[in-house]
C-alpha cells in the first residue's frame, strides 16, 4: 500500500498548503488581468501568475524562476518528514510540461535547457542521489506521475517518491494557447452555460509518497487511456477519460466516493467531454466539483496540486465549491455545486485529460483500499507469479527497430536507405507507409516515432484493428521537443511581425507523438512520454516494469525516441508482449493482440 505522508503547495494564493485551503475556502482566487505581463498580440490576458514580492521570496541563487519553484516547494513538503534524499531507495519525480521553455526563447542555441537537465539540477540542489525523472504527458502530468510513483512503490524499486509538478508561464505557452483560441478574457467558468474558455495559472505542488511510513491517506488505483481521436480535441465520447473511470472504479468504491474532482478548464469541448465520460462510467450520481476558477490551468502543476487541495477538503468534511459556475452548460447529468457542501465520505477520484488524446483518473482514499482486483494483482505480482522482468527477454513475437540519421535496421538486420539525415524518415515514408498524409504535419519528432512504429508494426505482419483498449505506447528521451519549441519561437521572435503558429505550437508537447500512434492505430490504452537526464536502460527497465502494474495492459510499444536535429536523433523502439491476469481469483486468459 502507498501513502501520502507529505505536501505542499506553492502558488499565488499562498506558500503552503494550509494557506491555499484557507483561501480557496474563503472564496479567494488568484485570477487577475495581466495585459501588460507580455507582448503579445492579443492583449487581454487574465491569469493566476506569482507577483514579483512572490517570485523574490521563493528565488534561489543560481537556479531559473522554474527550478527555484520546484526546489523551494520540495523543500518545505520534506520539512514535515525525517526522510533523508540521499538514500538510494527514494526517487525524485517531476511532472511538467514545459519546464524552463522561457530560458530557451532566450537563448534558441542553448542545449542544457532539457526538463530533464532543469531535473537534475533540482535533484542536485536538494541532495538527491538517485537519477530524477520527468513526466512530460500534457496536462495529466501531474497525475501521470503520481501514477508512475506508486507503481514504482508497489514493485518495491523504492520505498519513498517525491512527486512535484510545476509550470510557470512564459510568453511562449501564453502565445500558444491565444493562437488557439483558448483563453478567456474573464475568470473562467467550470462546465457553466456561459464558459468562454480557459486562464493558465503558475504554481509548484509537492507530494511524497512512501510504502513504509504509514499515513491517513492511501493511493488507490490509477489508469491512463488514450482517445485515440484527435492530437488536440478530445472524443466527444469521453473514450479516454471513461475508459481510465471504468478501471479504477467499481461498484464498492463508489458507495465511499465523496466527490471526483474534474479537470473543469471551461473550455467548451473539454467540459462537455468530461460530463459524457463521468456520466458513461455510472457516476452522474457523485458531486462533481474543479479548481480552475481559483488557480487557472496550471498545466505539469494541476493533477498533484488539485489532488493535495482535494485531500485537504476531505479532512475538513468538505467538498469545495466550483468557482465561477452557475448554471450547468453540459449535457452529461453531473452534479455540481456553487457553494460548498459538507460530507462524511472518505474516497474521492481526481481526473485529468490533455493534448494528445491523454487522459488519467486516479483513486484517493483516507485509511485504506477496497479494490481487492487491484490488491490481488499486486499481490501476486510481488510473489512472482507474474514477472514483468521477463519482458526484456526476446520473444519471438517480438521484434525490434532502430532508426538513425545514416541507418535504419529491423530485428538487427539493415535496411537499404537512399537517404540520410533530415531527407531519411520522408524517404522511409514513401517507401514503406505512403498511405498517411497527416504525415507532413508531423514534427520531426512524431514523424520519427510515427516511422518506427510503422516498420515495427509491419515486422509483427497483423492487421491493425479499431477500439485496442490494451495496448500501451511509453517512450523516453532527453531532448524533449526542442525542434518544435524552436521553431514556435521562430513564429514569436519579432514583436512587431508576432504570428503564433498553433499547428506548430500543439506539437510543442513532446508526449503527442504517443497520441499519433494512438490515433493511427485505435489504441485506447495508456500513452507516456517520460524525459530522462540520460539514456538509462536500467531507469527505462524499472519504468517500464511499473507499467506493467497496469493489469489491462497486453501489450508495451515502448522505447528510446529522441531528436535533438536533424543530425542527431535516435528510435529504438519494441513491442513487449505481456500475460496479465485481468479478474481476482480466476486464471489468466491472455487476449489476443492484434497490431
Amino acid at each position: 500500500m502507498v501513502y501520502k505522508v507529505a505536501d505542499n503547495i506553492l502558488s499565488p494564493l499562498g506558500a503552503t498548503t494550509a494557506e491555499n485551503y484557507r483561501a480557496v475556502k474563503a472564496g479567494r482566487s488568484a485570477l487577475g488581468r495581466h495585459d501588460q505581463r507580455w507582448s503579445l498580440p492579443d492583449k487581454v490576458l487574465t491569469a493566476s501568475l506569482f507577483s514579483k514580492e512572490q517570485e523574490q521570496q521563493f528565488f534561489i541563487s543560481g537556479l531559473s524562476r522554474f527550478e527555484s519553484m520546484v526546489v523551494t516547494s520540495v523543500r518545505e513538503a520534506l520539512s514535515q518528514t525525517t526522510l533523508d534524499v540521499s538514500q538510494p531507495n527514494i526517487i525524485l519525480i517531476i511532472s511538467t510540461t514545459k519546464g524552463d521553455v522561457e530560458l530557451l526563447e532566450e537563448s534558441p542555441e542553448a542545449d542544457h535547457l532539457s526538463p530533464a537537465d532543469s531535473a537534475q539540477r533540482i535533484a542536485r540542489e536538494l541532495g538527491f542521489t538517485t537519477d530524477p525523472i520527468v513526466v512530460c504527458n500534457a496536462c495529466i502530468s501531474g497525475l501521470s506521475a503520481l501514477i508512475l510513483a506508486s507503481r514504482l512503490l508497489e514493485d518495491g524499486q523504492y520505498d519513498h517518491a517525491v512527486v512535484c509538478g510545476a509550470d510557470s508561464q512564459s510568453r511562449f505557452i501564453v502565445s500558444g494557447f491565444q493562437s488557439l483560441k483558448a483563453l478567456s478574457p474573464e475568470p473562467c467558468r467550470p462546465f457553466d452555460m456561459e464558459r468562454m474558455g480557459l486562464n493558465l495559472g503558475e504554481a509548484a505542488a509537492t507530494m511524497i509518497l512512501s510504502s513504509i511510513v504509514h499515513s491517513q491517506w492511501t493511493i488507490g488505483s490509477g489508469a491512463i487511456r488514450n482517445d485515440a481521436t484527435h492530437i488536440s480535441n478530445p472524443a466527444k465520447n469521453g473514450e479516454g477519460s471513461y475508459l481510465a473511470l471504468k478501471t479504477i472504479v467499481d461498484d464498492n468504491d463508489k458507495e465511499s466516493l465523496a466527490f471526483i474532482n474534474a479537470h473543469g478548464t471551461a473550455t467548451i469541448f473539454n467540459d462537455q467531454m468530461e460530463s459524457v465520460a463521468i456520466e458513461r462510467a455510472g457516476l452522474a450520481d457523485i458531486p462533481v466539483n474543479a479548481y480552475k476558477g481559483s488557480y487557472g490551468h496550471t498545466m505539469g502543476a494541476a493533477g498533484v496540486l488539485e489532488t493535495i487541495l482535494s485531500m485537504a477538503a476531505l479532512d475538513d468534511h468538505t467538498i469545495l465549491a466550483t468557482q465561477g459556475f452557475e448554471e450547468l452548460g453540459v449535457s452529461g447529468h453531473i452534479s455540481l455545486s456553487a457553494s460548498h457542501q459538507s460530507t462524511s465520505k472518505s474516497a474521492f477520484v481526481k481526473m485529468l485529460s490533455g493534448f494528445g488524446g491523454c487522459n488519467a483518473a486516479l483513486l484517493f482514499e483516507e485509511g485504506g483500499m477496497r479494490n481487492e482486483e487491484r490488491d490481488y494483482f499486486v499481490e501476486k505480482k510481488l510473489q512472482q507469479e507474474y514477472s514483468p522482468s521477463s519482458f526484456l527477454v526476446p520473444r519471438s513475437s517480438s521484434h525490434s527497430v532502430l532508426i538513425r540519421p545514416d541507418a535504419v535496421e529491423v530485428d538487427g538486420s539493415h535496411l537499404p536507405i537512399d537517404a540520410h539525415g533530415k531527407d531519411l524518415l520522408t524517404s522511409l515514408y514513401r517507401q514503406y507507409v505512403g498511405d498517411y498524409p497527416k504525415y507532413y504535419k508531423m514534427d520531426p519528432l512524431s514523424r520519427l516515432g510515427f516511422i518506427a512504429s510503422e516498420l515495427l508494426l509491419q515486422a509483427e505482419g497483423a492487421e491493425r484493428f479499431v477500439a485496442c483498449d490494451d495496448c500501451a505506447v511509453i517512450f523516453f528521451n532527453h531532448s524533449s521537443s526542442v525542434c518544435a519549441d524552436k521553431q514556435y519561437i521562430e513564429t514569436i521572435a519579432d514583436p512587431d511581425n508576432c504570428f503564433p503558429s498553433p499547428s506548430v505550437f500543439v506539437y510543442t508537447l513532446p508526449n503527442i507523438v504517443t497520441g499519433e500512434i494512438a490515433i493511427r492505430n485505435g489504441y485506447h490504452g495508456e500513452t507516456s512520454f517520460y524525459i530522462l537526464p540520460h539514456r538509462d536502460d536500467r531507469l527505462m527497465q524499472q519504468i517500464l516494469r511499473a507499467s506493467c502494474l497496469d493489469s489491462t495492459t497486453q501489450s508495451i510499444l515502448c522505447g528510446w525516441l529522441d531528436y535533438k536535429d536533424d543530425a542527431h536523433f535516435e528510435a529504438q523502439l519494441r513491442i513487449i508482449n505481456l500475460n496479465n491476469p485481468s479478474t481476482p481469483n480466476t486464471p489468466s486468459t491472455p487476449k489476443k493482440i492484434k497490431i
